[in-house]
């Protein structure tokens, strides 16, 4: 942005230009699912979903930060309440708040079942200035999220991280094993080695891809999907290279 100033000096009887730099500075907020069932992972992968949620916070936060900008984020624990809010900042310290803050959360054993308005709602209500969103999550979770996530997108540019792990999409056939419920806690018997039931698990499973990839495209976000056994850098430049890519009208 630039404005003249008429001020004319006494000597020289001529006007000088002032300059103003419009700032161009991003505020980037990281709104995180961390109930329960994000703490599950496979032994294969090594990892579960929180950490896969920890690297990914670390390394946009340090990727945006580097270039001035300020982020900051919400933590939402699924257990009622209101979200823990770490207020923006830029620069090296506030990353290293970031990871301090979320590796000081608790890892719950149970929770009611995960319910993404409240923090959506207050994101909606808290971040006043226009900013770039990330909503990471595994969107297990109670219905009814999608029209809060509409209303943020409409006011923020927003961008749904839904991590997974692979055996939550596809069964093994490991034999007879007693599953937990991550959320709520709640065990039952299966039989893997049922060729039917894993065929009835797999066709669940995409039925809830397809669900979600709807809510995502009706909502008008970006979404990507960050697997335990992904690899980080090459789903950041995925995402990136989406991003990159002309919207369909």
């Amino acid at each position: 942005m630039r404005a003249i100033d008429w001020n004319v000096t006494a000597r020289m009887d001529t006007p000088y230009v002032r300059e103003y730099t419009e700032d161009r500075e991003l505020s980037a907020w990281f709104l995180l699912d961390l109930s329960p069932s994000v703490d599950f992972g496979t032994p294969e992968s090594e990892r579960v979903k929180r950490t896969v949620l920890v690297d990914f916070v670390a390394t946009l936060a340090r990727l945006l930060t580097r270039r001035g900008n300020r982020v900051g984020a919400l933590l939402w624990g699924g257990s009622g309440g209101l979200p823990h809010r770490v207020p923006t900042g830029s620069g090296r310290d506030q990353v290293l708040r970031l990871i301090h803050e979320l590796l000081a959360q608790p890892q719950l054993q149970a929770a009611p079942f995960t319910d993404l308005r409240p923090m959506l709602d207050t994101a909606g209500r808290a971040i006043r200035r226009r900013s770039l969103l990330f909503v990471i999550s595994d969107f297990i979770c109670a219905p009814g999220w999608e029209g809060s996530l509409d209303l943020l997108n409409r006011r923020h540019e927003t961008i749904a991280v839904r991590l997974v792990d692979p055996r939550e999409l596809r069964l093994p056939d490991i034999g007879p094993l007693v599953m937990q419920d991550a959320e709520t806690g709640e065990q039952l018997y299966v039989d893997t080695a049922d060729r039917r039931f894993r065929e009835r698990f797999a066709a669940a499973a995409a039925q809830r891809e397809a669900d979600l990839g709807g809510a995502f495209e009706r909502s008008g976000v970006d979404a990507l999907t960050l697997s335990t056994d992904d690899d980080l850098v090459r789903a950041i430049v995925r995402m990136a290279a989406a991003r990159r890519r002309p919207r369909r009208n």
